[in-house]
């Protein structure tokens, strides 16, 4: 399920976030968020049909992707006169909260309230409604009546290019690839005493709100908050091998911390870096090429199981944990060079 929604997801960036350059933001964004109420009272109606419940969660990722990058760009510029720090952290915390809140909430609605694949849709549309009427009063911060022939140019100077694809795109992989194994495979491949449904939930919404309260602290980390972000993330996964073998709650929830304050942080630095290298007619585009890479995160679950059904779950924890590692190393080395903020 997590494999069909990056299937949708990763597309949608990389075609919204150019296409957001040339038409702005606000024709791209506001028409999406519609479409994302839209989804969710198809997936209600997915309740008892499963080609439908994956066709509803291809288009899910689909819009939900367009919306991210386009919407990335959108809080980047309209924070520009606070700093590209301040721009990383405002459209990291956007995203993390909705995605902790999200599960969060459903997992609760679903343990405890009637209609579990119908309320938390529902309650969906409702939140959309209420950010759609507010993005409506936003201004657009692309000048489309303007010739940009520049557009088509190179997302960031010739300097940068080796800072993007050994910084930026590997550690853009990190931000969803911590969270997403703690959310999708541990809650079923490790057996504990703790309800299935509410500790998915829970690890959800406790993974991606220690994400949006980690976010922030990029002001203080300053120019090491990509190398502590992946550091978290690789100790996280230590815990979640550790965790995964006894089937310990507590174990669990520590991980889940873990690797949600990191994603957080390594989300807040690559958007932030992101804002810095982009080339200032190509910032769309450079975003949408930043959560495409950190997207494919989502196949890390899948991977998980994948190699947990031939050996044990201990045995891709454990690799994650090392390749954690070794990035976090390379960022310290890019970040004593001044190449990682």
């Amino acid at each position: 399920m997590f494999g069909v929604y990056a299937a949708g997801l990763v597309p949608a960036i990389f075609l919204a976030g150019p296409l957001s350059d040339r038409l702005g933001r606000r024709r791209v964004v506001l028409p999406l968020m519609v479409a994302a109420a839209c989804v969710s009272l198809l997936l209600i109606a997915a309740a008892s049909s499963l080609p439908l419940l994956f066709a509803g969660r291809f288009l899910q990722g689909a819009v939900s992707g367009a919306c991210f990058s386009v919407g990335s760009a959108w809080v980047a510029e309209l924070s520009a006169i606070a700093g590209a720090g301040a721009a990383g952290r405002r459209a990291a915390v956007a995203m993390t909260a909705g995605f902790s809140l999200g599960p969060l909430m459903s997992g609760l609605l679903a343990e405890y309230v009637a209609g579990p694949t119908t309320l938390p849709y529902l309650v969906h549309v409702v939140v959309v409604g209420f950010g759609l009427a507010a993005a409506l009063s936003l201004p657009e911060t692309v000048d489309v009546t303007r010739a940009r022939p520049e557009a088509r140019g190179p997302l960031v100077r010739p300097g940068d290019r080796w800072t993007l694809m050994t910084v930026l795109l590997p550690m853009s992989v990190c931000v969803y690839a911590f969270p997403s194994v703690v959310i999708s495979a541990v809650p079923l491949l490790v057996e504990t005493s703790a309800p299935p449904v509410l500790l998915t939930g829970v690890l959800a919404g406790l993974t991606l709100g220690a994400g949006t309260v980690a976010a922030p602290l990029q002001r203080r980390l300053g120019r090491w908050t990509a190398a502590t972000g992946v550091a978290l993330g690789a100790a996280g996964y230590v815990l979640a091998t550790l965790g995964s073998g006894t089937g310990s709650p507590p174990l669990l929830l520590a991980a889940a911390l873990l690797l949600g304050s990191g994603g957080g942080l390594v989300l807040s630095a690559g958007l932030g870096l992101t804002a810095r290298l982009a080339q200032p007619e190509r910032r769309g585009a450079l975003s949408a090429t930043f959560l495409g890479c950190a997207y494919v995160g989502f196949s890390a679950p899948f991977l998980t199981a994948l190699l947990a059904e031939q050996t044990s779950v201990q045995v891709p924890l454990a690799l994650l944990a090392g390749l954690a590692a070794l990035l976090a190393l390379r960022l310290v080395q890019a970040t004593l060079r001044g190449h990682a903020a």
